[in-house]
């Protein structure tokens, strides 16, 4: 979408209108569709993912130096060449602040679904807890919800130190 008009300018519309719906308005079609269980909490990580995922890819290639695109113009680069030589290393670290948003949002959503329609999962266990007016497995549970996201952000963060060299030379 990016790097073509026409394509941009068929799906932005469908995208931005889908884009619009929260992940969790989609729990009464899934758990219709596919009950509750994995299918449907996959699903929703695919659409909470999704988005920030895409936007931060089109913002990455969007954002390229015009300088790089001219001198892969000047070598006679094919797109293949372009893509892997200039716009993959250019949107790479937008990718991955995408990726961490994403990972958090995802997170939060399942968690949220959980809670809302689930019959396992830390999100059930703590709306289970709150039921039995049970608050130190609500606090443990949200302690813990806060910890995983921790981690699944640093895990991120310590990829994106190894995969974008350029960038560590850069932040020192």
């Amino acid at each position: 979408m990016a790097l073509s008009l026409r394509t941009n300018q068929i799906f932005n519309l469908t995208l931005n209108a889908i884009r619009q719906i929260p992940p969790l308005a989609w729990i009464p079609l899934l758990i219709l569709w596919f009950g509750i269980g994995e299918v449907t909490k996959i699903i929703l990580i695919i659409k909470s993912a999704f988005f920030p995922i895409l936007l931060s890819t089109i913002n990455g290639i969007q954002t390229t130096p015009m300088t790089y695109i001219e001198l892969g113009n000047l070598y006679q680069f094919n797109i293949w060449q372009k893509l892997r030589k200039i716009y993959i290393p250019s949107l790479l670290p937008n990718l991955f602040t995408g990726l961490r948003l994403a990972m958090g949002l995802s997170w939060a959503t399942v968690v949220a679904a959980e809670m809302i329609a689930a019959n396992s999962g830390i999100g059930y266990r703590i709306n289970d807890a709150r039921i039995m007016l049970d608050s130190p497995v609500v606090i443990v549970g949200i302690l813990v919800i806060g910890i995983v996201g921790l981690l699944l952000d640093k895990i991120l963060l310590i990829i994106s130190y190894y995969l974008l060299p350029w960038l560590r030379r850069e932040r020192r």
